[in-house]
């Protein structure tokens, strides 16, 4: 063989001189982003996203849960256009995915938030602000116009929480989601050995941080300040000790007096089971979020996606029915909506793409799930997400 024609065989890649898309290219799903995510981050702040609370069972059978699920396809099914769009609360979405609220967000990466959000609009989907944000609610909403939803933590101050609310309001944030599992803050054993504070301290334990990943923290240093953004002069805390800033007198009279103000969508986030999603409705919710916090708040809490089918029984067709905690995989997304949730909601599997690229890298992390759930469509052989509602159980086989 000639050398022209060995050529023609192995053609060698041209060398990308830009970092992060270097770091990218060699990103093949989510784990690749988590892998990369901590090379570059200091051991505190990746184990603030990648931890969970007490012996971090939930967190391990969160992802656990999804696999104990089998696909049965079919075959010689007509595949060759799925469609992968659905509506969710009275909007068109591209794929059947909300990107969840994480707080802290910009201790992960500069671009924090406003980068997330961006990330979302480019791919047409909806964003929800945390309450325990880095950037404040009018700035994410002047920076980028996805769908955004707010999340909101009931405080104990009644008054901050209603100007919470009115504030997301007039930023035309479209959904408000209320958490109700984190009135007390779990006990995230990894942020106590680390005594993450917010805004970051330095310690002698921070200064080791400086010299493990000098990159990350010349980064932060040209950046303006982490602080609660909604809470402006707020003391710096351990990541527990925001917890003194929830109510835990909360009951479902304050969920109907929010359903009450709140002029959009009302979305309840939490373990919701089959009684308290009923109950939810009861009171004037459009959806529910079947939630563990990621495995962040109770521990040995049942996985949110083993609750899908009874909950969906118990509210009925037209309740919004939305599932987050576990999902790494395109085909995570295909299992939820084959045993009833209208869409999924994702922290982790952004934020790792977050920490690998910045905005890039929520980008690379959306295109992994959609491509992913895309195949996995075509492989069962369904052609459109309410095909797969409609006959998911069909497809699906719980492993012994």
């Amino acid at each position: 063989m000639r050398p022209s024609e060995i050529r023609e065989l192995i053609r060698v890649k041209p060398v990308e001189l830009d970092a992060t898309r270097r770091r990218l290219a060699g990103c093949h799903d989510i784990a690749d982003l988590r892998a990369t995510g901590r090379r570059l981050i200091p051991r505190p702040v990746f184990d603030y996203v990648d931890g969970g609370a007490d012996e971090e069972l939930s967190l391990r059978a969160n992802t656990e849960a999804f696999r104990q699920f089998q696909f049965q396809p079919r075959t010689l099914v007509n595949v060759s256009k799925p469609d992968l769009s659905t509506v969710l609360l009275d909007s068109a979405l591209p794929l059947p995915l909300v990107l969840a609220p994480t707080g802290y967000t910009r201790m992960m990466h500069p671009g924090g938030e406003v980068a997330v959000a961006r990330a979302a609009q480019a791919h047409g989907l909806p964003y929800t602000l945390s309450t325990m944000a880095t950037t404040t609610i009018e700035s994410v909403a002047e920076s980028a116009q996805p769908d955004l939803w707010f999340q909101l933590y009931i405080l104990r101050d009644s008054v901050l929480s209603k100007e919470l609310v009115e504030r997301a309001a007039a930023a035309k944030y479209r959904v408000l989601v209320v958490t109700v599992d984190c009135f007390v803050t779990g006990h995230r054993t990894r942020d106590r050995r680390h005594g993450l504070v917010i805004p970051p301290e330095l310690t002698m334990r921070t200064l080791a941080s400086i010299g493990a990943k000098p990159s990350y923290w010349i980064r932060m240093l040209r950046n303006p300040v982490i602080d609660f953004a909604n809470f402006a002069g707020s003391d710096a805390a351990t990541i527990e000790d925001t917890g003194q800033l929830f109510n835990p007198a909360i009951t479902w009279d304050d969920i109907a007096d929010l359903r009450a103000r709140w002029p959009g969508r009302l979305v309840v986030k939490g373990p919701l089971g089959p009684a308290d999603a009923a109950r939810a409705v009861a009171v004037g919710v459009d959806g529910v979020q079947l939630s563990n916090h990621g495995g962040r708040q109770l521990d040995r809490t049942v996985p949110p996606v083993t609750t899908i089918a009874a909950v969906r029984d118990a509210v009925g067709p037209d309740v919004a029915v939305l599932v987050d905690s576990g999902i790494r995989h395109g085909s995570d997304i295909a299992v939820a909506l084959a045993l009833g949730a209208d869409a999924c909601a994702i922290g982790r599997a952004y934020l790792y793409g977050l920490m690998a690229g910045g905005e890039a890298g929520v980008n690379k992390a959306l295109d992994i799930l959609a491509a992913q759930f895309k195949r996995t469509m075509q492989l069962l052989g369904v052609s459109s997400v309410a095909e797969l509602r409609d006959v998911g159980p069909e497809l699906l086989v719980r492993a012994t």
